[in-house]
């Protein structure tokens, strides 16, 4: 297994998954030219996909999945209504390339399963991703709104989480280039994680398993990279044995493969996903 991000934040996201063979690629908000060379910087040619998996219909997360779709020759993964309203930026996509999933389903590709998780994100249908090749399960946890009670759950079995720390919440206060209304959309139960709040539920529910923590979908005007981080490590400080990582808004993340991660143990819990997502 490995993955990292190719890009994290408001100005594109994307994210690559390989395990046995299956290889799968998670949004597509950045160019698939940056992201071939993205992919190149760690020895990945842009051959063979198994799927593009599309987590909410921003642009940020779909501005190129078409011509990813088209590059690539793979079926786009994703909710009816998430494919109805990125539809007309999509250009040519014939619909038999599109597998649809409502949240909360559990989608096979190979030995691969990506289950989806519903977010209160203010999107049309929107998910998160827990991909698990019966070995390791890495979370894609971004644009989350708030700490809802599934989302805290899934943290209890992963071994790697991209996990949104949006926003210092100082920074977005003080900031005059933001309106009231905006700095609320952001800030509020379907916007974005802040630093601190991120941290701490990684702190209070993370399991033994998580070995590495990727900070993901830092705001370019409400964040720093050094910020976030900061904050992560002294919240968690009696956790040691997670690492802490920045997924960048312009590079690739920290390669996470099998051999960086300690011997997988039985997953302890059947989460149920589909509970109330207050």
């Amino acid at each position: 297994m490995k993955t990292f991000s190719l890009q994290s934040g408001s100005c594109g996201n994307c994210y690559y998954y390989e395990s046995a063979g299956v290889r799968l690629l998670f949004d597509a908000g950045i160019p698939f030219r940056r992201a071939c060379e993205r992919m190149a910087a760690y020895g990945i040619d842009c051959g063979t996909f198994n799927g593009l998996f599309i987590s909410h219909d921003h642009s940020d997360h779909t501005a190129c999945a078409g011509v990813f779709q088209r590059k690539l020759n793979v079926p786009i993964f994703c909710s009816r209504d998430t494919h109805h309203v990125m539809s007309q930026r999509l250009g040519k996509v014939c619909k038999t390339q599109f597998q649809y999933f409502t949240p909360g389903d559990s989608v096979k590709v190979g030995h691969v399963t990506v289950q989806t998780i519903p977010t209160p994100h203010d999107a049309v249908n929107p998910c998160a991703f827990i991909v698990d090749d019966g070995q390791h399960r890495v979370g894609i946890l971004t644009d989350l709104g708030h700490c809802f009670p599934a989302l805290k759950r899934c943290l209890a079995d992963l071994d790697v989480a991209f996990l949104e720390s949006n926003y210092d919440c100082d920074m977005l206060d003080q900031n005059p280039a933001y309106s009231p209304r905006l700095k609320h959309r952001i800030s509020g139960g379907r916007g974005h994680l802040e630093n601190t709040e991120s941290a701490e539920m990684v702190r209070d529910h993370a399991g033994d398993r998580l070995q590495m923590l990727l900070l993901s979908h830092l705001s370019q005007d409400n964040n720093s990279p050094g910020l976030a981080l900061q904050t992560a490590k002294t919240i968690l400080a009696k956790r040691p044995q997670v690492k802490i990582h920045i997924a960048p808004r312009d590079a690739v993340s920290t390669l996470i493969g099998r051999e960086t991660l300690r011997r997988p143990r039985p997953i302890a819990t059947q989460l149920s996903l589909l509970d109330s997502l207050a």
